[in-house]
């Protein structure tokens, strides 16, 4: 087998998310809160970078009257924030597209697209301007657009840098610890199934999958690297196709990389498993982007590996779960069913 440039290392595993997206209501009122200690780690880091993917063409549609209001009200450059803002809001097919009645003091799904989309817009730039005179962060901002400004206040008081443990601890202290169950994946990975009955404190999670920070993508040193990555990167925003395995079906993990991997001129197996079988193992500390990482038990199987995804470096890895893209490789779920990393063999 013959390489382009280094060894790549790959590691495995197998999952397939799905993002079950709903209309999600906010409260409007700025309201302050108490000082409190938390952890205030930044989750996501949004940059001034950010692009969309992965959109319906229901939202697609609204884009030019997106981009007026914004330009209106000058925040041009978050876009690509408020188109997934509707992403998530109404998918872009109810009336009020943005769920922005609530924001006026008025009943939900009150506004008609237009006034919607301006008010939505409008909102969202108070938001900012509010964010910038306390100075915290755009994914407090975001947050807020679910919450109410009153987030706002409440991370100016701690520590400032959004995180999904100040944004839970806000739903909570304002739902008074009432918890409804929530089924959307991204809530099951990270604590079983729940939300606090305040706002959903997901909020900010549930818009990534549609935006891209251009600023953090992978240097592609290596020309191998290139290759893979340059090709993968086609498909994200991709559904999870079980069995799928070419750009006409879309994609399973296995399928996405014996796809992106040929077309570097590297030939894997077709399942997760045999790939496994097919390199030398190695410790995960000695990964490097390229390389492939491993899971098991991701799915009704006990011992098979069951995923796997592309390392990136920064402890991310690109994988075929629903939608295609990136994952955070230190949360619990991968960690619980980490495998390990292999590389292929000469």
């Amino acid at each position: 087998m013959m390489f382009l440039k280094a060894k790549i290392t790959l590691i495995v595993g197998g999952i397939a998310f799905l993002a079950f997206l709903g209309l999600l209501a906010f409260v409007a009122i700025f309201i302050s809160d108490e000082d409190g200690d938390f952890d205030t780690s930044m989750d996501i880091g949004f940059s001034d970078e950010l692009n969309n993917t992965g959109l319906s063409e229901d939202v697609l549609a609204h884009q030019p009257m997106v981009e007026r209001y914004a330009s209106e009200y000058d925040i041009s450059e978050h876009v690509p924030i408020l188109l997934a803002i509707i992403a998530v809001e109404s998918g872009g097919t109810a009336e009020d597209v943005m769920q922005s009645s609530e924001s006026l003091g008025l009943s939900p799904n009150s506004l008609g697209t237009e006034e919607s989309i301006e008010q939505g817009t409008k909102y969202f730039a108070e938001l900012l301007q509010a964010a910038e005179a306390k100075e915290v962060d755009t994914e407090t901002a975001i947050q807020s657009y679910n919450f109410g400004g009153g987030f706002i206040d409440y991370m100016a008081k701690n520590g400032k840098a959004y995180s999904f443990a100040l944004a839970e601890s806000f739903a909570k202290e304002r739902s008074g610890g009432n918890k409804v169950s929530y089924s959307n994946p991204i809530a099951v990975e990270k604590n079983g199934g729940f939300r606090y009955s305040y706002g959903n404190m997901f909020y900010v999670d549930l818009l990534q999958p549609y935006l891209t920070d251009s600023s953090k993508s992978p240097s592609f040193e290596d020309d191998t690297f290139q290759a893979v990555m340059e090709e993968a990167l086609k498909y994200e925003g991709f559904p999870y196709v079980f069995g799928g395995d070419n750009p006409n079906t879309s994609f399973d993990c296995s399928g996405l990389t014996r796809w992106v991997y040929r077309e570097a001129g590297i030939s894997l197996p077709r399942t997760a498993q045999e790939q496994y079988e097919a390199t030398e193992s190695i410790s995960l500390s000695e990964a490097k982007p390229g390389d492939l990482v491993f899971f098991h038990s991701t799915y009704g199987t006990a011992n098979e590996i069951t995923h796997v995804g592309i390392i990136v470096g920064e402890n991310q890895m690109y994988n075929a779960g629903d939608p295609i893209g990136y994952a955070d490789l230190t949360t619990d779920y991968w960690q619980d069913h980490l495998v390990g990393a292999g590389r292929i063999k000469n």
